[in-house]
């Protein structure tokens, strides 16, 4: 890695788990590519920030245990940006900074810079598929807050290891994605038709039973409903709650096949899955803005199976 200041990369950490996740992802890139980069950890320590966000976020990239983490400085960020203050404006009006902003799904030229400050959710898997090895080696999970849900979750993934029945997870986001402010962006992609669509592929893979684990920031509304066949069971986990809600993606990444939302957190789920003969199905677009381009998105989620709004595979 360079020691030369002058070639600092640095990242925002900023968001949920599930973005914090792919950010660290894209700073490990860098690091395989030969960058001195440093991650930004200060948008969580921040009380202007905060007060403007919808959802309020914590630094969980950190509950992973023993994750290594290079956090820049002050001064190296300020480098970059100018600042908030009067430096910073006159820097972004005289186009001095250093800040790159992701405005699309991929930018293969943020893999070339070696002096920036990136800002960015990096959810394109094509940024970090060729080092998914080592973040499954990295992204750790701590053991539960209560050693009776330790066991409660060691024994479903045996269970979801060992059946005979085809472990399949669905992830419902619902939650903040129903709030006014998020709805018309994120809301009517994951529809009835978009998961009827995903479990009709998930039977035709296994050629079996199907167990279907149902994760959800909503168990009450998972329970109202049922995936699968009549005879297929249904198992709504509900009991990961407040800091072991991570616990939740471990628990995803051992089902065989993974039914994601539009959601970076199942996303998760699915990308530390380390079965070899593994299903990942996602909805075809992320966001309502998305135009969906079906060459250029089976590019980018090579791995991945698209599912429209509508139930069918595109």
């Amino acid at each position: 890695m360079s020691n030369n200041t002058d070639e600092l990369m640095i990242i925002q950490v900023a968001g949920g788990l599930g973005n914090q996740m792919q950010q660290y992802a894209m700073w490990r890139k860098l690091l395989h590519l030969g960058r001195n980069a440093k991650l930004d950890l200060s948008w969580f320590r921040d009380p202007e920030v905060q007060k403007n966000v919808l959802a309020k976020r914590e630094l969980e990239l950190l509950w992973f245990p023993g994750l290594p983490v290079i956090e820049c400085t002050p001064d190296e960020k300020k480098s970059l940006t100018g600042g908030s203050g009067l430096t910073g404006k006159i820097m972004r009006k005289l186009n001095c900074s250093k800040v790159f902003e992701e405005t699309k799904m991929f930018h293969p030229e943020f893999l070339e810079l070696r002096n920036g400050y990136l800002i960015g959710y990096f959810a394109c898997e094509k940024y970090y598929a060729d080092i998914l090895g080592e973040l499954r080696r990295l992204f750790r999970f701590p053991d539960c807050s209560d050693a009776e849900m330790q066991e409660k979750n060691d024994q479903l993934i045996r269970e979801m290891e060992n059946s005979q029945d085809c472990a399949v997870s669905v992830h419902l986001r619902r939650g903040d994605y129903l709030d006014a402010a998020n709805a018309g962006l994120l809301g009517g992609i994951c529809t009835p038709e978009y998961y009827a669509g995903a479990v009709e592929y998930a039977q035709k893979l296994s050629g079996g039973r199907n167990h279907y684990y149902v994760f959800s920031d909503d168990p009450d509304y998972a329970r109202s409903l049922h995936f699968g066949r009549p005879e297929e069971e249904n198992t709504v986990i509900d009991w990961n709650t407040g800091k072991d809600a991570m616990m939740d993606i471990r628990l995803m990444s051992h089902c065989k096949v993974n039914i994601c939302a539009n959601s970076t957190f199942s996303f998760w789920g699915a990308r530390l899955n380390s079965h070899t003969d593994k299903a990942m199905i996602r909805p075809s677009v992320h966001k309502n803005t998305q135009v969906f381009i079906p060459e250029e998105m089976h590019e980018l989620w090579g791995k991945w199976i698209l599912v429209d709004k509508s139930g069918f595979v595109v």
